[in-house]
């Protein structure tokens, strides 16, 4: 998958909402990730990299002047400007404006984008790496009413979640939702049921039912958390050496520390260079880690990863390590422009154990861009 690293680059910001899925519609984030978009393009021509712009002298404090909407304009826009790499850093679905340049000479950083839609869905997740033999934590899903697969909220009691092997704590988590967004532990039923019908009720803007007519309650697992950012296969330079990769990989797991209740708070919040420590080199190869990056290498290879993934996992009283939410568009803000010292992602803080910078880690997803075909 590897091409010509200095083709013209554009960068896309999510202006286009995702649709309703289920009667759930996944939260937009304010600013559509154009602050990331911007982190990306000032890293990526500051390497030397032609990064298209909407105009022709982006102040480096502005967000705005370095990215293009991910709509129909906003791409034609960015093609007719010269660019033939399209970075989606934006929430993809089946039928995005992304998908008409299918035949165009157009190559995509990004996944593809009815994988995402689909995995966005964490129920589905959790269901399908479960079935493909990777440790996830036991859950249910409830709603107002029973229904296919649901518990009604109302009547739900400890024996139910007895059954299922749920003792409190417990977790309750949006299906499609954003970051830790609406997740929280809870400590009895009539706690569970109070914040979940209170998520249940919730509406945006416009209206609409914010996080759905579904939630998720999933065992609450009380050891050690770490994010994995987990790549797709092909050619990286590693060291000043090209490396080749025919699998999905790890880099090494970032620890989550400070959590507030049990969980790991919203980097807008909190940014996640004051909460979270890349692991050391001994710790990244005792026998439990190993084991999780096998999993997450499955896990990647399940939801078709054309690009980095973040992988969330925490282990259990027996210390072993379960995965727990799988983000199929990581949060890629770094470090670079004026102001932003503090905002390494996840992911960027991952890519130095293996020795890159942010603009490394850029560099080397650019060199996986591929084409929707």
């Amino acid at each position: 998958m590897s091409s010509p690293e200095h083709e013209p680059v554009a960068l896309l910001y999510q202006a286009t909402p995702p649709p309703e899925i289920d009667g759930i519609r996944k939260p937009m984030k304010p600013g559509g990730y154009s602050d990331s978009g911007a982190d990306i393009a000032y890293a990526l021509r500051a390497a030397g990299v032609p990064v298209i712009t909407p105009g022709d002298s982006p102040d480096p404090a502005q967000a705005m002047d370095w990215v293009f909407p991910d709509t129909t304009q906003g791409i034609a826009e960015a093609l007719d400007q010269g660019a033939r790499v399209l970075w989606a850093n934006t929430v993809l679905f089946a039928g995005h404006p992304l998908e008409a340049v299918v035949h165009r000479d157009v190559r995509i950083v990004g996944q593809h984008p009815a994988r995402v839609d689909r995995y966005d869905d964490k129920w589905l997740t959790n269901e399908e790496l479960r079935e493909s033999g990777c440790p996830v934590p036991a859950s249910l899903l409830v709603a107002t009413e029973d229904g296919p697969g649901t518990l009604a909220l109302a009547s739900l009691s400890e024996a139910q979640l007895e059954e299922r092997g749920l003792r409190f704590p417990l977790v309750v988590k949006p299906l499609r939702g954003r970051g830790s967004e609406g997740v929280r532990a809870v400590h009895s039923l009539a706690e569970l049921k109070q914040y979940a019908a209170g998520l249940l009720s919730t509406r945006d803007v416009s209206g609409n039912l914010r996080y759905g007519q579904r939630l998720m309650v999933e065992r609450f697992l009380p050891g050690t958390e770490v994010t994995l950012t987990v790549m797709p296969p092909g050619s990286y330079l590693i060291g000043g050496a090209e490396r080749t990769y025919a699998q999905h990989w790890s880099l090494p797991a970032i620890r989550r520390f400070n959590h507030h209740d049990g969980i790991a708070p919203y980097n807008g919040v909190v940014a996640v260079v004051n909460n979270s420590v890349r692991l050391s080199d001994a710790e990244r190869h005792e026998p439990a880690m190993q084991r999780l990056e096998a999993w997450c290498s499955v896990a990647a290879r399940k939801v078709g990863a054309l690009a980095p993934i973040r992988i969330d996992c925490r282990s259990s009283e027996e210390g072993e390590f379960l995965l727990f939410d799988l983000n199929m568009k990581p949060n890629m803000t770094g470090a670079g422009r004026p102001g932003r010292e503090d905002q390494d992602s996840l992911s960027a803080l991952a890519a130095g154990g293996v020795g890159w910078s942010y603009r490394d880690l850029l560099l080397n997803m650019l060199r996986q861009a591929w084409r929707l075909a």
